[in-house]
């Protein structure tokens, strides 16, 4: 069963343990390859494009820090066609895939616990980045005072301290997080708590097994990527279950994944 909130960073980090190279560029490549057909990279993108649609309707731009290789960010472009697009990234090596896959947006590589912008954006992403960072705080901090008035904050990340393991510590994640740890440190930040919602949700008996079996010293991260087409097509459809749920206004309590949306005063 993959790890499904690790699967960006794990493959970066597996090649990075390899190659002794700190995220290697064919490692956002091979990335780049597999996030269009992913089981929970599409399901993902369908959750984050429907919300985004209910809780910003109308807005003029968009930052995602933490953009990897661009595929949010496209399926953005593709449903806001409009809307000014801003990426951030750390390492230039993804810039290089999100520069080819969304060419009218703006890139830049930052250290988001660096950004100093105030009032800049009218929505900013944060998907599956701040779980990597120490200082999550200041970067909640830094995203809040980017954002204008009545903006708002979209930000997801792996959930649940007992589903930690050694999947975790491949992917280099700092922390897994509660909701209501979350939540504090967004309200602490000076955003308001709008929505949120877990995700991957239907899957967490089998994400725990696989846990387990992680524990035990059997966790290979490219596994990820090694799925037989009849299982990824079945996480797909137990994804779009989940999807339908959230549109009909089911707020899940527990999954692998959370997603918050928070907005400025």
């Amino acid at each position: 069963m993959p790890h499904h909130d690790v699967l960006a960073k794990a493959a970066k980090q597996t090649l990075t343990t390899m190659h002794n190279d700190p995220f290697p560029a064919h490692a956002f490549t091979e990335l780049a390859k597999v996030e269009g057909n992913h089981w929970w990279f599409q399901g993902r993108n369908r959750i984050l494009l429907w919300v985004m649609a209910q809780e910003q309707p109308l807005f003029r731009n968009f930052l995602e820090i933490g953009c990897g290789t661009g595929f949010v960010l496209e399926g953005v472009s593709h449903t806001f066609p409009e809307v000014e697009l801003f990426g951030s990234e750390y390492f230039e090596e993804g810039l290089a895939h999100a520069r080819q896959r969304v060419p009218s947006a703006t890139f830049t590589q930052l250290d988001a616990t660096l950004m100093d912008e105030v009032s800049r954006y009218d929505a900013i992403g944060a998907f599956d980045v701040i779980e990597h960072i120490q200082e999550d705080e200041k970067v909640l901090h830094n995203l809040a005072r980017a954002l204008v008035p009545n903006g708002r904050l979209f930000i997801t990340v792996p959930q649940h301290r007992w589903l930690w393991s050694e999947a975790d510590e491949y992917a280099c994640h700092v922390r897994r997080y509660t909701k209501e740890e979350l939540v504090k440190k967004i309200k602490q930040a000076g955003l308001k708590v709008d929505y949120s919602t877990s995700f991957v949700s239907l899957l967490i008996p089998l994400m725990w097994l696989s846990r387990l079996q992680a524990k035990k010293g059997n966790y290979d991260p490219l596994d990820e990527f090694r799925i037989p087409g009849w299982l990824n097509r079945s996480l797909k459809a137990i994804m779009s279950i989940e999807f339908f749920m959230i549109k009909r206004g089911l707020r899940l309590p527990c999954g692998g994944s959370l997603l918050v949306v928070a907005k400025k005063a």
